[in-house]
């Protein structure tokens, strides 16, 4: 069977996708830096750790969680580690590794962080878009995902 390219209009609709959502992004990112000190890195650090069993995870987990490499997340520890939102504590009893716990500033910050950045959603997606078109998004997300690899389908936020 030959190959089948995406038309100019379906190329249009892609780039048009892909543009805003990075768009969107950067919107998010820079307010959420700027009303509350934290990048979405962080951000997404914090959500994962708050909701995690005593607000704990092995590197490797919430590396899976939030889908990101290792090596990515490790450096990013560092920095979050060095400004106090997070900590590294051993596992009592193994000494293979050590777990990500949220620090008690870490819990702060991403409380403080919580209001500003889902007002920010709300205003630039959820009031742009009518109560059926958000259904749509809902539908074409799933739709995507489905056709991703199982190892990329299960990232956070």
């Amino acid at each position: 069977m030959p190959r089948r390219l995406p038309t100019s209009a379906e190329l249009r609709i892609w780039r048009d996708f892909i543009e805003t959502v990075e768009a969107l992004r950067g919107v998010v990112a820079a307010r959420l830096q700027a009303e509350t000190g934290l990048s979405p890195g962080d951000y997404v650090v914090l959500l994962a750790l708050s909701e995690a069993p005593q607000t704990r995870l092995r590197p490797s987990d919430l590396a899976v969680a939030i889908g990101w490499e290792r090596s990515r997340l490790s450096h990013h520890l560092g920095r979050m580690e060095r400004r106090g939102l997070i900590r590294r504590e051993g596992f009592s009893g193994d000494s293979r590794g050590a777990s990500v716990v949220l620090a008690e500033a870490g819990s702060t910050a991403f409380h403080s962080a919580t209001v500003p950045h889902l007002t920010v959603v709300r205003e630039l997606f959820v009031d742009a878009l009518t109560p059926e078109q958000l259904g749509a998004v809902a539908e074409i997300t799933a739709a995507l995902r489905d056709q991703l690899p199982e190892t990329l389908n299960r990232g956070a936020l």
